[in-house]
């Protein structure tokens, strides 16, 4: 199976992988490269250093003068490659870990108990499957980072989102037509959520998981309250 160029134009892999194949394919392993060849190899990338330093973690060899002296600050050598971060699958099992209860706890948390995909709740009705109660888990998916990249992070996701598909789907068509109905600031937040590929959370989102959450005489009480306040 043949590599994809680090410098295709076409090309949809983010800076990580990017870099890996211009490693392979342009630095050589063995070889030195300098902070300037990367600046000159991606033009105009943000963190692109940040993003070298990143394939470590899939055990790649990449020496800095910290660890080899023959070298200058602004020298770092290409040693050996580690996994094919441009084989999807490679990387996703790479990425893999058993989870803590701990760590699961604080992911859910981030994401505000809700699956970002769809945004249901953990123990709310599926809309289209009053049969149906939503289960949250932690997985594994690829995301668009705040750089534009795609990574791989943990992120929760309801039963269903995580094997890939509902019940009910939608056409392009109904979607768009879904779009314009939106006002502006709808509008604003449907497109963000579409870019980064994960539902946002909203204040209102936040209160209601907030509300689920409390003991059933708490709901009640703020229940009462909400209603008097009108």
């Amino acid at each position: 199976m043949s590599l994809p160029r680090w410098d295709d134009p076409a090309s949809k892999h983010g800076t990580m992988v990017r870099g890996a194949l211009w490693l392979v394919q342009v630095v050589g392993e063995g070889n030195v490269f300098t902070k300037d060849d990367l600046r000159k190899a991606f033009p105009g990338v943000s963190q692109v250093d940040r993003r070298i330093r990143d394939l470590r973690d899939f055990g790649w060899s990449i020496l800095t003068n910290t660890q080899d002296a023959s070298l200058t600050p602004e020298d770092q050598r290409f040693v050996s490659a580690g996994v094919p971060v441009w084989d999807a699958d490679a990387r996703r099992a790479a990425s893999k870990k058993t989870l803590t209860a701990k760590e699961r706890q604080v992911v859910m948390e981030r994401d505000g108990f809700q699956c970002t995909i769809c945004g249901i709740a953990g123990g709310e009705v599926h809309a289209d499957a009053a049969n149906q109660v939503a289960v949250l888990s932690v997985v594994q998916r690829s995301v668009r980072d705040a750089d534009g990249d795609m990574r791989e992070m943990l992120v929760t996701l309801c039963k269903r989102c995580a094997a890939g598909g509902s019940e009910q789907g939608g056409s392009v068509g109904e979607i768009l037509s879904e779009f314009r109905g939106l006002d502006e600031v709808d509008r604003a937040r449907f497109s963000r959520w579409a870019a980064k590929g994960r539902r946002g959370q909203t204040p209102l989102d936040r209160a209601w998981t907030a509300f689920r959450r409390l003991p059933a005489e708490a709901r009640a009480e703020v229940l009462a309250k909400i209603t008097t306040d009108g």
